[in-house]
Order: C-alpha cells, then sequence, then structure tokens
C-alpha cells in the first residue's frame, strides 16, 4: 500500500516524515508521492587519475571522485553517457515503520536523465539526505539546475516496525549523510581487505 497526498500531508503533519527544509505542498506534492529538490553539491569521477575502481579497497572509491559545487543559477551540464553523484537539497527521516522509494521524475526521464541507477529503497529510520545517482542516458547534454525538482519519494507502511532501523545498524556507513559521498563498498564487512602488491 503506498500512501495518498492526504496520508503524507498528515505523516508530515505529524512530523512522524521529516523533510527539511518543509516541502512546498503547492508544487512538491504529487498524487501519491513528494518530490525532492537538486543541492548543488556533486562528486564527479576523475577517469583520467586511475585505471580501474578496486571494490576491495575502501580508498580507491574515495580518491577517484572529487566535490564540485555550483551556485543558485549555475546549470551543472550533464552530459550524454556520463554518470555524476548529486544530493537532495532536502533532509529526509523516516519513522521505524516506513519505508521510502526513490523515483525520477517523468519530464526528466523523457529527456534520458535517471536519478538513481539501482539505489531506490530509503530504509526505514533513514535519517540524513538522499545521494541520487544521475546519469545520462540521451543524445544531448543536460544542463540541471540547483533547486529544481529532480525526483520525488514515494511512501509505504511496514506490517510492522523493523528491529533495526537504518539509524540503529551498526555497519550503516551512509547514517547522518550529508554530502554527496563516494561508494564505501570497501567497508562491508563481509569485503575482503584488497590485495596490494609491494612498491
Amino acid at each position: 500500500m503506498i500512501y495518498s497526498d492526504r496520508d503524507i500531508k498528515r505523516l508530515l503533519g505529524e512530523n512522524r516524515i521529516v523533510v527539511d527544509p518543509a516541502p512546498d505542498i503547492a508544487t512538491q506534492l504529487g498524487s501519491c508521492s513528494l518530490d525532492l529538490r537538486l543541492s548543488g553539491e556533486f562528486s564527479v569521477f576523475e577517469y583520467n587519475r586511475h585505471p580501474f575502481i578496486d571494490v576491495r579497497d575502501p580508498a580507491a572509491s574515495q580518491s577517484i571522485m572529487k566535490s564540485l559545487t555550483v551556485g543558485p543559477d549555475q546549470p551543472f551540464v550533464l552530459h550524454p553517457g556520463s554518470f555524476v553523484l548529486g544530493i537532495t537539497l532536502e533532509r529526509v527521516e523516516l519513522p521505524d515503520d516506513i519505508v521510502g522509494r526513490l523515483e525520477g521524475r517523468s519530464s526528466l526521464g523523457r529527456l534520458g536523465i535517471i536519478v538513481h541507477a539501482t539505489a531506490s529503497v530509503i530504509d526505514p529510520g533513514w535519517r540524513g539526505r538522499i545521494v541520487l545517482e544521475l546519469a545520462n542516458h540521451g543524445q544531448m547534454p543536460v544542463a540541471l539546475y540547483p533547486g529544481m525538482r529532480v525526483c520525488s519519494v514515494t511512501f509505504e507502511p511496514l506490517t510492522t516496525p523493523v528491529d533495526t532501523p537504518y539509524w540503529k545498524k551498526a555497519e550503516a556507513k551512509y547514517r547522518n549523510q550529508d554530502s554527496a559521498q563516494g561508494s564505501r563498498i570497501g567497508d562491508d564487512p563481509d569485503q575482503p581487505a584488497a590485495r596490494r602488491s609491494d612498491p
């Protein structure tokens, strides 16, 4: 069951779902979803500095990226075939019995822009801003602007509250996420350490 616009307004009013800054209901609330806006913060890959990404090396996925910030009226141009990380302007907090699902906006999808590669689930107990896996599958560059509505989130109730909400997980790598940080797959507890040859 997906919450309707009426339910979303109620849950926001009850502070069961927290969105900060508070959304403009007139423009951001859909029939069963809430639009979130794009921040001016991005993480871009520096492909020319590394031959590959080693998923067993915790430092590799961080060192291959650099942060980039654009001003409120400046475009961030996403070129065909490119992939970058962005982040929502809003911080979102979910209770232990509601899950969110990140979706793209149709108007951007029709230009070839996707907002998530695989990570669409926003866990119960999530607290933080939401990283966007932005890619351009179209034929032309597209200018994206900070503050524009870039994605939507739907909300679904769980049958029971989860035993371990995201904010309580010991291995939660992105708890209180506040920047477009890169992958931390190398920090997975089941990931063997990278084997590096001696210099």
